[in-house]
């Protein structure tokens, strides 16, 4: 089963969404701005097991978590980086259900296009 995450972050905290199957686990970090390395860190561990990433929100913290994904090696499991304002947990897991919802209808019909 596909374990994807969505991903809001700024620098004070990072909104988690993660969705494998029907199952929803939604998850707060917040930042220690003096140890923003470390916040990364913590971030990227909780995301480490995903297949598919979205990042999303205001303003630099999505590049900045982009690159450290990339020097995790695991910049090839992002799905895809949006700017978006300030979102609710609910906001976050809603906008997290709908890309990855809209993706597959995408693979469903590119295969049955395929088949024919």
């Amino acid at each position: 089963m596909k374990n994807q995450v969505g991903v809001w972050i700024d620098h004070k905290k990072a909104i988690i969404a993660t969705l494998t199957g029907r199952i929803e686990h939604v998850r707060r970090t917040p930042s220690r701005v003096e140890r923003r390395v470390g916040y990364y860190d913590e971030v990227v561990a909780c995301i480490r097991d995903a297949d598919s990433i979205l990042i999303f929100g205001p303003g630099e913290a999505k590049i900045e978590l982009r690159e450290r994904l990339g020097a995790e090696l695991l910049g090839a499991r992002i799905a895809g980086i949006e700017t978006v304002g300030e979102m609710t947990e609910h906001q976050v897991a809603a906008a997290v259900r709908q890309h990855f919802l809209k993706s597959e209808r995408k693979l469903q019909k590119t295969i049955v296009a395929a088949i024919r």
